[in-house]
């Protein structure tokens, strides 16, 4: 065979080609190995850390929630078993046909299925979502016949909320919901993002949501490649949430809701003038907390909220109404404190008192002649309430009803509580842009006009008269403990433990006498009610003290004067509302009641035997020795 030349060139290029593949493979070899060493070798600890998580889930469990009583120990919210329906997903991955299938076994809601939808897309770490809560037999064994077309669909003994008492302790207790968006401003608690949580939406449940809800516990489980439990591998129960002990006596506030009943819509609060206790605190009508504790329906929330009667609305701590006469011991203090009238001062009253071209009357249209300040309180004087808020000035009247309790919340904590209005020169002049006038101060001075209080608000304003001039405040907490703590009696007071307010007592005790004569003087707007009259009902002790209102809705015209319309004739939303406050005994003032029915046209004859009923009640029983059952609560 011959050589050829180009046979040499092309056998180096093939070994030049072969070199450089050989080389580069090494290379690549080399790197591979050096990636095999790194991860094998130097990150093993590393990555089986991960295998591990990868295999091992740690999950929140949720904790006990604290309970609630009233002050002897009776349950007011508790928790029992409840039966539920869970479901996993990876990711979302199939959630569709599951939730299909679902629909088929519970006929879901639209709005139930967008929620699941939503909630498997978002669950980590197939974290199972509520399907349906309170499930009962028929419901569990559906879901077991059917468990082998419902992959990672099972049933949950959980806890659920509930209210013993339903409706009468609706406003005060208040209910339990789904954690919302709002609910986790300020807060960074883990346990909030589980989708079995309840969390507190109304009234103690809301103002003592942290106390209650407790720390969560954990649960380690071993999963599968698309997360779902394989087997429990460890569990560390959470700790349960405070109980709580109300200062509301149950008897007593079953006693008010049953007076208030026959009528349409009110409140009724009951206090304690030296330790500031809330005893009783009826608004009606009320709503029953347990169909939101086993999930309320589109329907049932539409008529709540439909409802001319407002039975998810707290009259006590929200309703604002003009206070009418009551608001009149106000009116006198700062008359009296300013030195603007003295206790022996006497002013006409000829049934009206003309303002320019208008004229403000006084309720009894023959007036009532020359009178004190005591007197005019006890027959409730229009315009000797006139002339004193004339002479005493808007600016005093307004700082003496803020050291009442009038125009901010109180310290209850309770939420949606109103601050209702103290009206005042700065206030309208900012909020109307229009200067203070003469006739504002006339209403002003009966309690009417721009002036509107709460219930709660007339409480405290008594109780402050009638213990001598403290500034208690309204409490609704008289002890909290975890069920391993023992819950000892809050400690005897004798003398309100709040500031004085720095009134003089003679003024306080002219101002007490006047309401004293309201109710056992003969010509006092409520000598009706008084209980030491004929036959002697029961024993002088338990006199009480007190004063009717009659706050105006819609103003009356001279036309409608002059034809003689009474309150009667009117539509039920155009009457007067009925007011009376009141306290006793009258020698040792300890409990203070304020009564307001909407719409009831008259205080003295509406208001008045409800605020006396329930304010003997409260005597008798005398809630603030009924401090039993408290190591009782303990063991809970």
């Amino acid at each position: 065979m011959r050589y050829r030349k180009g046979d040499g060139e092309r056998s180096g290029l093939f070994t030049r080609r072969a070199l450089l593949l050989g080389g580069a493979q090494l290379v690549l070899m080399s790197a591979l190995a050096g990636r095999l060493y790194q991860l094998q070798v130097l990150e093993t600890q590393r990555f089986a850390t991960l295998a591990e998580e990868n295999r091992i889930n740690l999950r929140l469990l949720p904790p006990s929630r604290g309970l609630i009583f009233d002050r002897t120990g009776k349950p007011l919210a508790v928790n029992r078993n409840n039966f539920r329906c869970m479901a996993t997903s990876d990711r979302g991955r199939g959630a569709e046909l599951l939730i299909d299938r679902l629909d088929q076994i519970f006929s879901l809601a639209e709005a139930d299925k967008v929620r699941l939808l939503r909630e498997l897309r978002r669950s980590r770490n197939a974290q199972p979502v509520v399907v349906r809560e309170n499930l009962g037999w028929e419901e569990v064994a559906r879901v077991e016949f059917n468990a082998p077309d419902l992959p990672g669909v099972f049933i949950d003994l959980g806890q659920s909320r509930d209210y013993p008492e339903g409706e009468l302790m609706s406003h005060i207790v208040g209910y339990t919901g789904r954690v919302a968006d709002e609910d986790l401003a300020g807060r960074d608690d883990p346990v909030l993002q589980l989708p079995t949580l309840r969390f507190g939406k109304k009234g103690v449940e809301r103002s003592l949501e942290d106390d209650l809800r407790g720390r969560a516990g954990a649960v380690q489980v071993e999963v599968n490649a698309v997360g779902r439990v394989v087997r429990e591998l460890d569990r560390t129960e959470g700790q349960p949430g405070s109980n709580a002990l109300l200062t509301v006596d149950l008897d007593l506030q079953r006693f008010v809701a049953e007076k208030l009943k026959q009528h349409q819509s009110g409140s009724v609060v009951v206090m304690d003038v030296v330790t500031g206790d809330i005893l009783a605190m009826v608004s009606t009508p009320g709503f029953d907390p347990n169909t939101f504790a086993r999930g309320i329906t589109q329907s049932e929330w539409r008529d709540l909220l439909d409802s001319p009667e407002r039975p998810l609305h707290n009259k006590s701590i929200a309703g604002v109404y003009p206070p009418g006469s009551t608001y009149k011991m106000v009116t006198a203090l700062a008359a009296l404190e300013s030195k603007a009238i003295d206790p022996w001062t006497r002013l006409p009253c000829l049934g009206f008192i003309e303002l320019g071209k208008i004229k403000f009357h006084c309720w009894l249209g023959g007036g009532h002649g020359s009178t004190n300040v005591t007197e005019a309180i006890a027959v409730s004087c229009d315009c000797f309430f006139y002339e004193a808020a004339r002479r005493a000035g808007v600016d005093r009247i307004a700082e003496m009803g803020a050291r009442l309790g009038f125009g901010h919340t109180s310290a209850l904590g309770l939420p949606g509580e109103s601050t209702g209005n103290q009206p005042s020169r700065a206030w309208k002049q900012e909020k109307l842009g229009k200067p203070w006038q003469h006739g504002d101060t006339f209403n002003l001075g009966i309690g009417q006009g721009y002036m509107n209080a709460t219930p709660l608000q007339l409480a405290i304003m008594t109780a402050r008269i009638a213990n001598g001039g403290y500034e208690v405040q309204p409490n609704l907490l008289l002890a909290s403990a975890t069920p391993r703590e023992e819950l000892a009696p809050p400690p005897a007071r004798v003398k309100p433990n709040a500031p004085s307010l720095r009134l003089n007592p003679q003024h306080l005790a002219i101002v007490r006498e006047g309401m004293t004569q309201v109710v056992n003087a003969g010509h006092g707007t409520a000598n009706a009610l008084r209980i030491d009259g004929q036959g002697k009902l029961i024993e002088p002790a338990m006199r009480f003290a007190g004063k009717t209102g009659t706050a105006q809705v819609k103003r009356i015209t001279e036309r409608e004067r002059a034809l003689g319309i009474t309150q009667a004739q009117l539509p039920w939303h155009l009457r007067h509302h009925a007011l009376f406050v009141c306290f006793g005994p009258v020698d040792n003032p300890r409990y203070a009641c304020a009564v307001i029915v909407e719409h009831g046209m008259a205080g003295g004859a509406t208001a008045g035997p409800i605020g006396r009923d329930v304010l003997l009640e409260t005597m008798k029983r005398d809630p603030s020795r009924r401090t039993d059952n408290f190591r009782k609560m303990a063991s809970r």
